[in-house]
């Protein structure tokens, strides 16, 4: 675990994401993805300035790759963001730190 992201794995996915008591942000990653590192320093600021609003969390496709392909991930770093265990919205690729804010901010207000 890096700061407040949630490592998690193809066994855990179901517990930590899917049944979770609130929204959850999931970065599908891989240790050799340049952008995916770049993207870290932004989501762990979202995750720290957010914690008490939603859980952001961490896969590694190579590691557990059966979460990955039942998403479909084909592309890293992806972003799907889950609300009572659907997937309400997706970003995909290395985002800049503004839109990334304003995109959870709107999956936060969202119903």
């Amino acid at each position: 675990m890096a700061g407040d992201i949630i490592d998690v794995r193809d066994a855990e996915f179901g517990g930590q994401v899917l049944r979770a008591d609130g929204p959850v942000l999931v970065d599908f990653t891989a240790h050799w993805c340049a952008p995916c590192r770049a993207l870290t320093p932004a989501l762990e600021a979202l995750a720290t300035a957010n914690k008490e609003r939603m859980k952001v969390t961490r896969l590694d496709i190579d590691e557990n790759p059966e979460t990955a392909q039942a998403y479909g991930i084909r592309s890293v770093p992806t972003l799907l963001l889950f609300k009572q265990g659907r997937v309400v919205g997706q970003l995909v690729g290395a985002q800049p730190r503004q839109k990334l804010e304003s995109a959870v901010e709107k999956f936060l207000q969202a119903p």
